[in-house]
């Protein structure tokens, strides 16, 4: 699964700026003169917002597959956390810990958007969740259409 939320650009022309908003997140909106400065608060806005509801333990929906729009991603942290969050599912932080064989806090670990798991920790625990953990590189801006 790929962590890319639609983002809505609209451009103000009186006002002479972008707005954004992502239609599975309401309280993420930013702006930008320029649509470029507008796709880089929307990776911004779209991170702190999913940091935020990490850090409350709020629901986070999985991105939906709303037409229009560009697909915006948050952070590498952010999206290895999200990744890990949904993959759990219903398996408690002791239950993948025995699988791994390690701590109940390092397994919660992978879940804190602010800590930078290793590539080694994400193989190993989506394996142990029975998933296959799949790197990519985008080039700038191929963020959606």
């Amino acid at each position: 699964m790929n962590v890319l939320y639609p983002a809505i650009f609209e451009y103000d022309k009186s006002e002479k700026r972008y707005t954004v908003y992502f239609p599975d997140l309401s309280e993420a909106i930013t702006e930008g003169e320029t649509l470029d400065e507008a796709v880089f608060n929307a990776t911004e806005v779209l991170t702190l917002t999913l940091e935020g509801r990490m850090d409350e333990k709020m629901e986070i929906p999985k991105p939906s597959h709303h037409k229009g729009g560009k697909l915006i991603s948050p952070s590498a942290k952010a999206q290895a956390a999200l990744l890990m969050r949904w993959a759990k599912g219903d398996h408690s932080f002791a239950e993948v810990a025995r699988a791994l064989n390690t701590s109940w806090p390092s397994v919660a670990r992978l879940e804190d958007p602010h800590h930078w798991p290793t590539l080694r920790q994400l193989e190993r625990a989506a394996a142990a969740l029975g998933q296959r953990l799949v790197l990519s590189m985008e080039p700038v801006g191929a963020q959606g259409k």
